[in-house]
């Protein structure tokens, strides 16, 4: 009887699953499992590769906090409504079904609903998409990542109600796979990465980092006859090997590189070997996906100096009320583009920009600008393009083509492309996760691209890969936007 004051031997013994064969079985803690319920603390982040049944820990560590323990609140989040109703089927009721009968006679079910279950004790857990006011002793966030790249709105209301809602001795935990380099997620990971660099002991109000790499996983492994190891593989294998001081066995190189076949580009997001490949990996529905996994395997994002020999094009996006971006681009013969710098603001007009131009030590041969600048301001009466031209600067429009064709051609445009890793990092992120607009109610991409902090760089750069146009040497070339 006493082994049951032991969480850990009752998470190991007294709860049932249905395994991936659809046969039902005691649950037992896997390798990582194991390692984060050791390190269990009051707030916690997972980052982590596929298949490691987080979800099922949490909704059973959930259920096991509600029957043995008074007036405990918790709730599982999950990224759609599917998942929601599966995560309470399948594992929360199906789980408390399978208790032996004198556990579910000493603590009974005393009210459900679709998504609730209250037991005798005063106890419940729950299961939505999202929670708002009241306090939650007990919360887990599946897939948080996903939820913040394609429902932001859903992540702001989860972030200001849900986490709020959590007390500083409850217990947060949020999981998922990277979904690029920005959103609530990114941003988590990586300041609870830099304090456990820092060695600060941790408050309960601080996150815990928790990573789990593929090549840990003991199943991550496959008969070396049956996969095609490439050059390439085997580079990364070895980088990967002196980076982390690790040693990869013949099985494990095999299973990742079958993997990677089926995953393509999306194998870094889903089976990362570190916290910033993982993060480095494109976006679920992101437009240059294919394109930017190349670039990175190929090392084009690095230092790549300005040339004085060579002249320089920029591409505008121009905001009339919100951003401006600026691309800063030096072609080599029309065969290389080397990406040199990029500058976005807000609430500035056009002398702003031309100030930034001229403060450059580049020789410009040509900008680009989108049609609409040509559209009078009602205030003025003027055109940004005759705004532009007295203070010096001449625009070449770029054609008005459906979108999806500029799309296509900063795709054909993007593998020539060399981009500086430090003055183009910030447009770098926004053609990274340019994507499609995320239907929630029919669960689908739409064929059309989201309208975010993204946009203006990514527009920017799209006007330069439909308008651009080779220059014969020294046409129209200048150092400043003179008048």
């Amino acid at each position: 009887m006493h082994r049951l004051k032991d969480r850990m031997w009752r998470l190991n013994n007294l709860y049932s699953i249905t395994d991936k064969q659809g046969r039902i079985r005691r649950f037992r803690m896997n390798w990582a499992q194991r390692r984060f319920m050791a390190a269990l603390w009051y707030r916690n982040i997972i980052l982590k590769a596929r298949q490691l049944g987080f979800t099922t820990l949490m909704c059973l560590v959930a259920l096991d906090m509600c029957l043995f323990n008074k007036n405990v609140r918790a709730g599982i989040i999950a990224h759609n409504k599917d998942d929601a109703k599966a995560f309470f089927r399948d594992k929360i009721k199906f789980a408390y079904r399978e208790l032996p009968e004198v556990f579910r006679h000493a603590v009974p079910v005393a009210t459900e609903n679709a998504n609730e279950l209250l037991f005798s004790n005063n106890s419940s857990i729950r299961v939505a998409t999202s929670f708002r006011g009241g306090t939650i002793h007990f919360l887990h966030v599946s897939e948080y990542g996903k939820i913040c790249a394609k429902l932001p709105d859903r992540a702001k209301e989860i972030r200001t109600g849900a986490f709020e809602a959590v007390p500083e001795y409850g217990i947060l935990s949020i999981e998922s796979t990277a979904e690029g380099q920005t959103g609530d997620f990114f941003e988590r990971c990586k300041r609870s990465q830099d304090l456990a660099k820092s060695g600060r002991e941790l408050g309960r109000l601080d996150y815990r980092f928790n990573f789990y790499p593929w090549f840990e996983h003991p199943e991550y492994q496959t008969d070396p006859n049956h996969a095609l190891i490439l050059p390439q593989h085997d580079e990364y294998f070895e980088r990967l090997e002196k980076t982390l001081g690790i040693t990869l066995s013949k099985a494990q190189r095999a299973w990742y590189a079958a993997k990677e076949a089926d995953q393509q580009e999306d194998m870094k997001r889903e089976y990362p070997s570190t916290p910033e490949e993982a993060f480095e990996a494109a976006v679920e529905g992101a437009y240059y996906s294919r394109q930017f996994a190349t670039i990175r395997d190929r090392r084009q994002i690095a230092r790549v100096p300005y040339d004085p020999a060579l002249p320089v094009y920029t591409a505008w996006d121009l905001g009339m009320s919100d951003s401006t971006a600026i691309w800063f681009i030096q072609p080599l013969m029309d065969r290389e583009f080397r990406v040199i710098d990029f500058y976005e603001n807000s609430g500035e007009g056009l002398e702003h920009y031309v100030a930034e131009l001229n403060r450059k030590p580049y020789v410009y041969a040509g900008h680009y600008a989108p049609h609409d600048i040509r559209v009078r301001e009602l205030g003025t009466g003027k055109s940004r393009l005759e705004t532009a031209r007295k203070l010096g600067l001449r625009f070449d429009i770029s054609p008005d083509i459906p979108v999806q064709d500029g799309i296509n051609a900063v795709r054909n445009l993007l593998p020539k492309c060399w981009f500086d890793e430090t003055r183009t990092d910030q447009g770098v992120k926004c053609l990274e996760a340019y994507r499609k607009d995320w239907d929630e109610r029919n669960g689908c991409w739409r064929n059309q691209p989201v309208h975010d902090w993204t946009s203006h760089g990514a527009d920017a750069f799209r006007y330069f890969a439909v308008g651009y146009k080779p220059r014969r040497s020294g046409a129209g070339m200048q150092t400043r936007c003179e008048n």
